[in-house]
């Protein structure tokens, strides 16, 4: 196996409706590309609709697995999208929630973009965390006890989060590179 080699990994990425359609897609090609296998959870079944730039339709993304029928067993990485109302939603479903809190406990890698981050402050997972995000949600980060930077990406540890569409690029290498440095699950 090559560094950015995910052939034999399975991510998981957990979205709601109103997710960033970019910052699903990108990544989520990114993570085919390096021979992932990639599912999409949610809070429901069925398709979830999608926004560019939080207000536009960006058409519907499918989904593999209710979030409430899926073990974190089943994954090596986690991939957490943002646009405002996907995490918002996200943070209020308890289910969600508790697999965001039980999947950062195995230690395997997390990634986080943009308000993607709203859901790690839920499940109380950030404090003492080096993390980036959407400005609009660094104070939320720093009340829930992360030390807050401005970075395309920002690599702390199982952490990999960047700030914005604009860091895709650099985030999507990024996260390729460090879930294929965890060795797959047996």
């Amino acid at each position: 196996m090559t560094a950015g080699d995910l052939h034999g990994r399975t991510v998981a990425i957990l979205a709601a409706d109103g997710v960033e359609r970019v910052e699903l897609d990108l990544p989520r090609g990114a993570l085919y590309g390096a021979g992932a296998r990639v599912e999409v959870l949610s809070i429901h079944t069925g398709s979830l609709w999608t926004r560019e730039w939080d207000k536009d339709p960006a058409g519907t993304v499918t989904v593999d697995r209710d979030v409430a029928e899926a073990s974190v067993d089943d994954y090596d990485a986690l991939l957490l999208p943002g646009g405002t109302v996907n995490p918002d939603q996200l943070r209020t479903h308890p289910v969600a929630v508790e697999f965001v809190r039980n999947f950062v406990a195995t230690g395997r890698p997390v990634a986080a973009v943009c308000h993607g981050p709203w859901t790690l402050v839920e499940a109380d997972v950030v404090r003492g965390r080096r993390l980036t995000s959407w400005a609009s949600i660094r104070t939320d980060l720093r009340n829930a006890g992360a030390e807050v930077v401005d970075e395309e990406v920002c690599v702390d540890g199982q952490f990999i989060t960047s700030r914005s569409p604009f860091d895709l690029p650099a985030f999507c290498a990024a996260i390729v590179t460090r879930f294929a440095a965890v060795p797959a699950r047996a």
